[in-house]
Formats: structure tokens, C-alpha cells, sequence
């Protein structure tokens, strides 16, 4: 099956990882922040700096490769290189989550099933 160009993106298995190491990632940054800021753990500060940078690029990575694949929009890469970083990227998978913002919905999903009626509320199919 031959994609085209401009088709919106489907999350599959990819994206489950992003939403996993955006998360972690998350987690390192917000370590990395309260050890700068609180006197007296410049050891911690350091290995929290470290990790956050290894961490940060192998999350843009990982985003770029889904973006490629078709499984991410590039809106959440864009979103990760933020100068606020894993926050961004967790913003944008929730948005794209919640609201479906920049990815097609999968076959066969709930969402799939919607059709929407004339006075423009939806309703599932059941059929």
C-alpha cells in the first residue's frame, strides 16, 4: 500500500513509545530542575543534567523517525524543540490524543465509526 504525500499520520506502536520516553524524559527534566535549583547538590545536578540531554535527543530522534514513518505529525517534533522541551512534546501527544490534532483516525477505531448527522452532532455506527 503506497502512502501519499500529504496524508494525515495514524499513531500505532511508534507513537506508544514517543508517549512513554516523552513522559521519562519528562520526569529527568523536572529531577534536573528542582536539583539545580535547591543549594548543594551539584553531583546530582550534573547527572540530572546529563541525563536530560542524552535523553532530550534521543526523544527528538525518536519523534523524527515517527514522524517519517507516518505514525507522529511533525507538529509534535516541532512542539519537543521547544524551549521547554518534554513539556512540549507531552503537550502535544495529549492533544493529539484527546483531540486527534494533525493524525487521521485509525480503521476500525471507535472514532472511525462516527458519522457525523445533519444537525452536525455525531453518532456511533453500530452496524
Amino acid at each position: 500500500m503506497a502512502r501519499r504525500p500529504f496524508e494525515k499520520p495514524v499513531p500505532a506502536e511508534l507513537f506508544a513509545r514517543v508517549k512513554v520516553l516523552s513522559w521519562i524524559e519528562l520526569v529527568i527534566f523536572s529531577g534536573l530542575i528542582v536539583f539545580w535549583l535547591l543549594p548543594g547538590f551539584e553531583t546530582e545536578t550534573m547527572l540530572f543534567g546529563w541525563a536530560h540531554g542524552l535523553g532530550f535527543v534521543v526523544l527528538c530522534v525518536v519523534i523524527w523517525i515517527a514522524c517519517i514513518r507516518k505514525e507522529a505529525p511533525y507538529t509534535l517534533l516541532a512542539a519537543t524543540l521547544t524551549p521547554v522541551g518534554p513539556v512540549g512534546s507531552v503537550i502535544g501527544i495529549e492533544l493529539i490524543e484527546r483531540k486527534g490534532w494533525g493524525v487521521a483516525v485509525r480503521p476500525g477505531s471507535q472514532k472511525a465509526a462516527e458519522k457525523p448527522r445533519q444537525n452536525g452532532t455525531k453518532t456511533l455506527d453500530h452496524a
